[in-house]
């Protein structure tokens, strides 16, 4: 990449290029990049109006990119911006309700994103979520989770419902409670509990509707794993990652496969890379990545390689590289 970055977003748009954004390497970033994956080249596009980290990035139907949130030198933020592909440029969108860095976004299947948590200066673990409607440019307060939380994930089901897991709750707990959000009724339902505590993990929707929640952290750095069945609302423990690791990625690949890469194990950060596969169920060591890094961003990309950019390794890393 063109500038070194860690805690940025890496947003895949229609025409398969991906769009790197934001993050922090000592200075909090508006820039933004492009990788083109015919040239395997980065190229500069138009900054954001304002430097952000630890915000979300959503490509829309439309195929703008809806940026929100995150923090900076100022505190928590409440602004959006869309990236117009066409013109390499960022416009100013309503900002959201509540000011939140850390949430998850998730599209649903009307268009709308559902940002949903985080944490600000006011209310440390928020339960709160908001709607973006792309048509008209808004955002509207929905149901609150049961429970506040941060650094925790979101899943979007077959159904179109959208499974959040785990994080760091009220009096800085680990969670294991996971919740249920239908957009049809704008309200969440607790479901049934993982099995372990964890935040900073990954969740990753399988070919056969499950999910499977990897690594985390809960005071140890974690190599289980559990996936999460909908149709009979129970999580089963699966067999454990080969390495501990929690501020990881996980690329769902298109044979099936989850991709894990990366991440910290608590005495430095991992070159290690493992395989999922759902049908055997099982782990498998593969190559390791050409550098360690933790915070990093992971793309599928169309001709089925996975894009690894940035994070934080030696140094905050401008180096990419693919799988």
């Amino acid at each position: 990449m063109n500038v070194a970055r860690q805690y940025h977003t890496a947003s895949t748009l229609a025409n398969g290029s991906v769009l790197v954004a934001g993050g922090s390497n000592g200075t909090n970033l508006n820039s933004a990049e492009l990788y083109n994956p015919l040239t395997g080249t980065w190229t500069m596009v138009g900054s954001m109006n304002v430097a952000r980290y630890q915000h979300t990035a959503t490509t829309l139907v439309n195929g703008s990119v809806l940026v929100a949130g995150g923090a900076n030198k100022n505190g928590y933020l409440n602004s959006a911006e869309l990236y117009n592909p066409s013109t390499n440029t960022w416009i100013i969108t309503v900002n959201m309700n509540v000011a939140r860095a850390y949430p998850t976004a998730s599209i649903l299947a009307n268009g709308s994103v559902l940002v949903a948590g985080g944490m600000n200066s006011g209310s440390s673990f928020l339960n709160n979520a908001e709607l973006y409607n792309p048509s008209t440019g808004t955002w509207t307060t929905t149901g609150s989770m049961n429970d506040g939380r941060t650094y925790h994930a979101a899943t979007t089901l077959a159904n179109g419902s959208v499974l959040v897991t785990g994080g760091q709750g009220s009096g800085y707990t680990f969670l294991n409670s996971a919740e249920l959000y239908n957009p049809a009724t704008g309200i969440w339902t607790t479901t049934a509990s993982m099995y372990v505590t964890r935040e900073c993990h990954t969740a990753s929707t399988l070919a056969n509707g499950l999910v499977l929640v990897s690594g985390g952290y809960n005071s140890n750095y974690l190599n289980n794993a559990e996936f999460y069945n909908p149709s009979t609302n129970t999580w089963t423990i699966t067999v454990n990652m080969n390495d501990p690791r929690a501020y990881h990625t996980a690329s769902t690949l298109a044979n099936g496969y989850v991709l894990v890469a990366g991440g910290s194990y608590g005495y430095g950060f991992l070159t290690s890379a493992e395989l999922y596969n759902p049908s055997t169920g099982t782990w498998t060591m593969v190559g390791n990545m050409n550098a360690s890094r933790m915070y990093h961003t992971a793309s599928t990309l169309a001709n089925g390689n996975v894009l690894v950019a940035g994070g934080q390794g030696n140094g905050i890393l401008n180096s990419a590289e693919l799988y």
